[in-house]
C-alpha cells in the first residue's frame, strides 16, 4: 500500500490536532503517512521531502505548523502538488499561524484551513483524489449525505423542545 496523502507536522506535539485528519482519512480508506519535519531545525529533509513526493505517488500534502508557520510554504515553494496548511494554536491563538500559512507571495499558494481545523484539511485531501477517484467520490458524496441527515435529526429534536414563545 502507498501513500496518496502525507501528513507532515512541524513536531509530534502537532499529532492530537493532525490526529483528525487521519481519522478522516483512514474512514475513507485512503493510504497515507504521517512525518515530523522542521522548516528550521531539519530544512534539508523538508526539501528532500518535498522534491520527491509526487515521484512517491503522493497527490496531496497536509501541512501543519504553528506560531511562524514556515513548514506548509516552504513544501509548497518545492512542489507541484497541492499542499494543505493547517495552522496549530501554539501562541497568539494560532493567527499567527494563520497569518504566515495563508499570505503567501504570488504563485506560491497554500490552501488553507482553520485554526486546528485538521478534519477539514483531510475532507479537502478527499475532495482533491475525489477528482480523479470514483470510489472515493462515492465515499465523499455519502459523507456530505450524513451531514445533511444529521441537521434534518437535529431540526426534528429541535422541534420537541418546548418554550412558552417557540413558535416552531
Amino acid at each position: 500500500m502507498k501513500p496518496l496523502v502525507s501528513i507532515i507536522m512541524g513536531s509530534t506535539s502537532d499529532m492530537p490536532v493532525m490526529e483528525a485528519a487521519a481519522k478522516v482519512l483512514d474512514e475513507a480508506e485512503i493510504p497515507f503517512e504521517i512525518n515530523a519535519l522542521s522548516a528550521h531545525r531539519t530544512p534539508e529533509e523538508v526539501e528532500k521531502f518535498a522534491k520527491n513526493a509526487k515521484s512517491r505517488g503522493i497527490k496531496v500534502i497536509i501541512a501543519a505548523a504553528g506560531m511562524a508557520a514556515h513548514l506548509p510554504g516552504v513544501i509548497a515553494s518545492m512542489t507541484t502538488l497541492p499542499v494543505i496548511g493547517v495552522p496549530i494554536k501554539a501562541s497568539l491563538e494560532g493567527l499567527d499561524a494563520l497569518l504566515s500559512i495563508v499570505q503567501m507571495p504570488p504563485g506560491i499558494p497554500v490552501a488553507t484551513v482553520g485554526i486546528n481545523a485538521a478534519q477539514n484539511a483531510g475532507i479537502l485531501a478527499m475532495q482533491i483524489i475525489a477528482q480523479s477517484d470514483r470510489q472515493i467520490a462515492e465515499k465523499l458524496q455519502k459523507n456530505k449525505e450524513e451531514l445533511k441527515k444529521k441537521i434534518v435529526e437535529a431540526n426534528e429534536q429541535l422541534a420537541k423542545v418546548k418554550f412558552k414563545f417557540k413558535t416552531n
